[in-house]
C-alpha cells in the first residue's frame, strides 16, 4: 500500500514539474516576443522621420515610402496576430533595406545631418532587433521541443499549447547582393 502511495506521489510530482516547465517556457516565449515588440515600436517610431527626410530627396520612391507607412500602420494597429506581425516585420525590413541602398544615389541626402542621425538610430535599432530575434528563436526552439517531445507533449496537448513560429529571414533577404548592381544603380 505504501508503495502505491509513493508511486502516485512521484507521478503527481512529475506531472506538476512538467506542467510548470511548460508554463515557464510559454511565458519565456511571450516575454521574448514582448521584447521584440518593444524594439519594433522603436523602429516604427523612426519610420515617419525617416520617410519624411527621405521623401524630399526621393520623389520617385514615393510608392515604396507609402507602402512602408501603410505596413507600419498595420503593424502598430494592435489587430494582428504574432504570426502576422512577424510577416509584416519582414516586409518592412525588406522595404527599408531597399531605401537604404537607394540612398547611395542621393549625395545630398547622404550628407544630410538629420538623415545621418536617423540612419545611425536605425542601425542601432536593427542590431537590437537582431539580437532579440536570436533570443526569441532560442526560446521558441526550447518551447517547441517541449510541446513536441514525449512526455511533455501529452500535457502540452491537454493544455492546448501549439508550436510557435520563429522569426525567419524572408527569401528576398537570403539572396546574394551584387555589389556591381549597387554601383551601377
Amino acid at each position: 500500500m505504501m508503495a502505491i502511495v509513493i508511486g502516485v506521489g512521484v507521478l503527481l510530482l512529475i506531472i506538476v514539474l512538467m506542467y510548470n516547465s511548460l508554463v515557464n517556457k510559454k511565458n519565456q516565449v511571450e516575454n521574448s516576443f514582448s521584447t521584440i515588440d518593444a524594439m519594433l515600436k522603436k523602429r516604427y517610431d523612426l519610420i515617419p522621420n525617416l520617410v519624411n527626410t527621405v521623401k524630399a530627396y526621393m520623389k520617385h520612391e514615393k510608392d515604396t515610402l507609402t507602402e512602408i507607412t501603410a505596413l507600419r500602420a498595420k503593424a502598430i494597429s494592435g489587430e494582428v496576430s504574432d504570426s502576422e506581425k512577424i510577416e509584416l516585420e519582414n516586409k518592412i525590413a525588406g522595404k527599408v533595406s531597399g531605401i537604404m541602398v537607394a540612398v547611395e544615389n542621393y549625395p545630398d541626402l547622404k550628407a544630410n545631418t538629420n538623415f545621418l542621425q536617423l540612419q545611425g538610430a536605425w542601425t542601432e535599432a536593427e542590431e537590437q532587433i537582431s539580437a532579440a530575434r536570436r533570443a526569441y528563436n532560442a526560446m521558441v526552439t526550447d518551447y517547441n521541443n517541449a510541446v513536441q517531445m514525449i512526455p511533455t507533449n501529452i500535457l502540452a496537448s491537454m493544455m492546448s499549447y501549439k508550436k510557435k513560429d520563429w522569426f525567419e529571414i524572408p527569401d528576398m533577404e537570403r539572396k546574394n547582393i551584387s555589389a556591381k548592381d549597387l554601383f551601377n544603380a
